[in-house]
């Protein structure tokens, strides 16, 4: 059984350093690679980074179905391809997507057993600074991104966990900690587990 995780937070509040950490210390995870519209930013690479495709094939791929979840975000679209899931089933690892706000409450139609993960900064102020000193972004597109934030961090509610990224080590660490509880609680242990007891249940004669 595939798990999948859900991580969501404001632009800056640290999500691609701790999906990127997560990777490293935690085995059997395919990273779910978003489709946009968008231009490439700085050093992204097309198929690493996301699928930049046009509008009009993005449009054509909604209509037939082939995104799990979509949503405009800033003028550009942003989507989930259903192949990925299906990849990772196939392979038997679990399926990390690291999605807004819209398209995981999309998801959750879609995928209601996935574990929902929100990832707050520690105050406006903190994420503003983190913002600047990424030097991506122009001053009124920083602006645009903490209006959005104001809204989206009002979403935690929805997430079955809420991070507080203050120090990358740590949450790092209770991100982990939440992947590998999940893979201890899922269905699939009692394939491991009912070979245990048929051997206790053979030595007795049961």
């Amino acid at each position: 059984m595939t798990s999948v995780f859900v991580i969501s937070a404001p632009s800056g509040s640290g999500k691609s350093s701790l999906v990127q950490r997560l990777f490293q210390d935690v085995p059997n995870l395919i990273f779910s690679i978003s489709y946009t519209t968008r231009e490439p930013r700085g050093s992204e690479r097309n198929g690493i980074d996301y699928h930049f495709i046009t509008r009009d094939d993005f449009e054509q791929r909604i209509v037939r179905g082939e995104f799990l979840e979509h949503a405009i975000v800033f003028g550009n679209y942003y989507g989930t391809s259903r192949l990925t899931l299906e990849q990772a089933r196939a392979e038997g690892k679990d399926l990390v997507l690291d999605i807004d706000v819209q398209g995981a409450s999309q998801l959750k139609t879609v995928l209601p057993e996935a574990v929902r993960i929100f990832v707050l900064p520690p105050s406006r102020k903190i994420l503003e600074e983190r913002l600047r000193r990424r030097s991506q972004d122009s001053d009124a597109v920083i602006e645009r991104r903490l209006r959005a934030a104001a809204a989206e961090v009002r979403n935690y509610t929805q997430y079955d966990y809420v991070l507080i990224n203050r120090e990358l080590e740590e949450c790092t660490r209770d991100l982990e900690a939440i992947v590998r509880t999940q893979r201890l609680r899922r269905v699939r242990r009692e394939d491991d587990i009912q070979p245990i007891l048929d051997s206790f249940d053979e030595a007795v004669g049961m």
